[in-house]
């Protein structure tokens, strides 16, 4: 994308997010497309993250309608959100507080706490998980800043604060507080064994 292009997209984000949050999401996941116009926007409706963050934003709009409505769309509700549970591992909970333009580009084994907190433009991978702590000095679920990008695997346990413009490592795991504009990684995760020159045959 050209830099006015970049300008532009950040220009409608910022307009999407006082108007919408689910506009915001939708203006992110096509700010990581490529192509035509219109070859982005099937890429979109395609994204599951994208049909997460729709069925989240839906759940928790159907509070504030009548209770007709809320009677009629309570079971749709939950019935995609099995849907999307069972077919692209995405389970956040209903009441996890998410803000505008959140990006889920992968799927599989994403867990959102219902307790958890999140702040705008966040970036989820596959394999993350973000859970509640049911005892000890970290009872809760993490509160996590604006601009935070979390990597493949990472796991972040207990009500910890991550601060805002955080970067979270492939498989970290997270249990203490992370400060504003820290990158967070894990220690190679491996040790090797032996080299083609010292094996015993």
């Amino acid at each position: 994308m050209t830099p006015d292009e970049l300008v532009s997209l950040d220009l409608a984000a910022d307009r999407a997010a006082a108007s919408s949050p689910l506009k915001s999401d939708c203006l992110m996941a096509y700010a990581y497309t490529r192509g035509p116009r219109w070859q982005r926007l099937l890429s979109c409706a395609r994204t599951p993250g994208l049909h997460a963050m729709v069925v989240h934003r839906f759940g928790q709009w159907i509070p504030a309608q009548p209770f007709w409505v809320r009677l009629f769309l309570e079971p749709l509700y939950l019935l995609l959100f099995h849907r999307i549970r069972t077919k692209w591992g995405i389970g956040i909970g209903r009441l996890a507080q998410i803000g505008p333009g959140c990006y889920i580009g992968h799927f599989g084994g994403i867990i959102v706490s219902g307790g958890a907190r999140i702040g705008s433009n966040c970036n989820l991978s596959h394999g993350v998980t973000i859970g509640w702590s049911d005892s000890g000095e970290k009872y809760g679920a993490p509160i996590i800043g604006h601009d935070v990008s979390i990597a493949p695997g990472a796991k972040l346990f207990g009500g910890i604060r991550v601060g805002h413009n955080v970067k979270i490592g492939a498989n970290a795991v997270i249990c203490e507080d992370i400060p504003d504009h820290a990158v967070v990684a894990l220690t190679p995760g491996y040790t090797i064994l032996s080299y083609k020159g010292n094996r015993v045959l």
